[in-house]
Parts: structure tokens; sequence; C-alpha cells
């Protein structure tokens, strides 16, 4: 009996996982292919959410994806692995050993042939090269980074509260600074008082988001410079309202223990601070394997979202540059292409399977949304959606940031899951307490 065909995809993220998801149900399962999802860590969770996480509005145990349960369910092969390189000539990726906390290694490097191969393994921050940055600034490009930020967070938030039971007149704040005036940084800086409003129903008493200080930092002139203008002015009004200090056209040039130095000389003193200024793919991908990157580190991909140098390798998310004709620029690194790149790479592969032709991508750019936490949801609808751009917000925008989300649970879940999921999430709500205290 010949081999089946083999599909190897790297990185479980929101295009990974929702690309073997479908792969799974259409291929693995009706045993037309062997599709395999490498990826290092243990679970998913969608990385539009961890600035909630890194706040404690929302719970990740309660939301994460065990790829190991979910490749059962849909049939596909999971590898707890990371990619360590690509033998374009041998068809086969090398991953790299297991290592356990003790510097013990528990599995040893692994070859893996494939018939197919996507790369799917996301985008981290990028910092530009900017000193003491990567000492002294969190990321938040996965869960351990956002769970860290939040036990810092809590920790800060309890040291201000016993400041001021000790002394009631004392002006002690939390003070945290965040770079970077995209959908991260801004969606962070309102949760954070989000956050400190819900700390004083669970015993700190003396503390509220009048201790909150919060300085987000935007290089550029205006936050939210993906979103129309109107947008973004509506964003900074609101998050002035609530306490945020909103400082753009600064540019940070270095990051000490002590807080942001700024290029016209003034310290951001912060003893917590963010870094969410920029994204590329890391840089191990780099010129792997002799593939076509840009100055981002992203794969160079086709139309069809195949690498321009290998046809049997695809890339897709984060970590590729995709120019389509008619376009200024290249895809936006967007939760939104991440799912239709996943949705058009299946069908791509099960036509190669079947001997039919290819279909390019289409990108259908649905606009752009930002939750201010509780206060407020703004942004704007375009495309297909509206056909134009208007501008959106409150409950309809809540409405469609959430739907999003949904989205994603259902490419990955399947409806009848994702809808119990859904309700699941409702009754949390109700009976859980409102942020994550531990």
């Amino acid at each position: 009996m010949a081999a089946k065909p083999r599909i190897v995809v790297v990185g479980g993220g929101a295009a990974g996982l929702e690309l073997v998801a479908r792969l799974g149900r259409k291929l693995a399962r009706r045993g037309r292919a062997e599709v395999i999802l490498v990826e290092r860590n243990r679970s998913h969770i969608w990385k539009p959410l961890l600035h909630e996480v890194a706040s404690g509005a929302l719970d990740s145990s309660l939301d994460e994806v065990g790829y190991r349960s979910h490749a059962h369910r849909y049939g596909y092969r999971y590898f707890p692995r990371a990619l360590e390189a690509i033998d374009r000539d041998a068809q086969a990726v090398v991953l790299a050993p297991i290592v356990d906390e003790d510097g013990e290694e528990v599995m040893g490097r692994y070859r893996l042939s494939y018939d197919w191969l996507v790369i799917a393994i996301g985008s981290v921050s990028n910092d530009f090269g900017t000193p003491g940055v990567a000492e002294h600034c969190i990321y938040l490009d996965q869960r351990r980074q956002a769970e860290r930020f939040r036990q810092k967070l809590l920790n800060l938030c309890l040291k201000v509260s016993q400041q001021v039971s000790d002394d009631p007149a004392s002006d002690a704040k939390v003070r945290v600074a965040i770079v970077g005036g995209g959908a991260t940084g801004v969606e962070l800086s309102a949760e954070l008082y989000n956050a400190a409003r819900e700390l004083a129903h669970y015993g700190l008493e003396r503390f509220d988001n009048s201790r909150m200080d919060v300085t987000l930092v935007e290089a550029g002139p205006r936050i939210l410079p993906a979103v129309p203008e109107r947008v973004s002015d509506a964003a900074h009004k609101e998050l002035e309202r609530i306490g945020v200090h909103v400082r753009t056209a600064t540019r940070i040039v270095a990051c000490t223990p002590q807080g942001m130095q700024t290029a016209d000389g003034d310290l951001i003193a912060a003893p917590l601070r963010v870094w969410a200024a920029g994204i590329k793919a890391p840089d191990f991908l780099k010129d792997i394997a002799g593939l076509e990157t840009n100055r981002l580190n992203q794969l160079v991909v086709t139309p069809e979202l195949r690498t321009s140098r290998d046809p049997r390798i695809f890339a897709i998310g984060d970590c590729c540059s995709c120019a389509l004709p008619g376009w200024e620029r290249p895809v936006p690194p967007r939760a939104q292409a991440a799912h239709q790149m996943a949705s058009r790479t299946a069908r791509n592969l099960a036509a190669l399977l079947a001997g039919r032709p290819l279909k390019p991508f289409v990108y259908k750019d649905h606009g752009s949304l930002v939750s201010l936490s509780h206060y407020s949801t703004i942004g704007s609808l375009m495309g297909n959606l509206v056909g134009g751009s208007m501008r959106v917000e409150g409950r309809i925008a809540r409405f469609v940031y959430v739907s999003l989300y949904r989205l994603h649970l259902i490419a990955v879940h399947g409806w009848l899951r994702a809808i119990a999921m859904i309700l699941v999430g409702h009754i949390n709500r109700v009976i859980r307490p409102r942020i994550k205290l531990h």
C-alpha cells in the first residue's frame, strides 16, 4: 500500500491551528493524507486575547486549547517540538531536541519528512535594536509573558495598597509604561484601568483605578495608525478620559530599570514596562534553507501562499509577506488575515491532492476594531461588510469584536463545540471572579 501524502504544519497559532483542524476534518479523517502539527508549546490561546491575560481579565487556563486532545479529536498528529532547520533537498524538517528545566534531554533531535510543508509560526515583538528593551521590558507574544506581566502587576497593586493603608495621604501609584500605540498597547492600557477597578472589590479596599498611572507611548503622530484618523482620534480621547497618558510623536531611545528614555531626554518612570511597538518574524527564519525573506524575516510568498523559491513550502499568517495585485502594501499581520489564509491553504492543499489547480489568496479587509475594555469598543467596518468604510462603536462594535473570536472558535472546534464553549463562557462570567487574582 502506498504511503499517504504527508502535510507538516509548523506553528500552532491562529493560522496553524485552524489549518490543521480543517485538514484533519477534510483529509486526515478520510485517510487521504497524514497531517502533522509541529508546535513547541503544549496549549494554544488566541494571541489577540493576551492583553486580557496580562491584566487578569481572562483566565488563560479556561480558554486554552490542548494540542494533544485537539489532535486526537480531529485526526492529525501532534509533535511537541521546535523547528530547527529545513532540508529542502530531502524534503524534511529538523526538529530541535526537547530539554527539561534541569537541562536533561527528554527527546533527541529528529528528522521529519514531508510532501508539503506549511510554516505558520507567527510573529514576535520587534524592539528595533533599542538598548535595554530585551532586558527591562516585557513582550506580549506568548502566554507565559502575559502571565509574568500579570504577576508583576498584582504585586505592584498589593504594594501600593499597603502603602496607602499605612499612609492615606500617600500618592503611591502603580506606574506602567507601554510602548506602541497599536491595538495591543491601546487595549492593554484600557484593561489595566478596568483591572484596578475590579481589584477594589476583592480585598484591596484602598485601591482603585485612581491609583493606576499608565503612559502609552507612540512614535508616530497618532495611535492606531491602521485605522481611519477619526477612529484613532476617538480612541485617543477615550483613553485620556479614563486616565491614560497618551504621548504621540515620542520616540524611545533606551530602556532602563527605572523607565523609558525618550529622544527628547525625558524619563518616563515606571517599574513595569511593556514593549508592543512592532512585530517581525522570528530571527531564525531569516534566509532559512535559502528561502526568500524580507527585512522583517517574513517569508516571501506567491499569491497562492507558496514560498517564492519552493512550491512545496507554504507560509501563512504573520510570518509571511504576501503582496497581492492591486494592493500597495503586503497583507497586514492581523487575525482576520491569518483566518483567511488558513482557509485558502486548506483548500489549495486539498486541490493538490486531487490534481486540481490552485487558486490565489484573496484578502477581504473587514476593518479594524479595538476594545477599550468595558469602557468602549470602537473601530471601522469596511470592504464587503458595508461597501466602503463605516465607523462603529458601542454595542454594535462590541458585538462584531467578540464575533471575531467566536469565528476562531468555530474554525478550531466546529459549530457544536464552539457554541457550547460560548455558553460556558457566559456562565463563567456569572459564577467566577471578574478578574484572575492568583
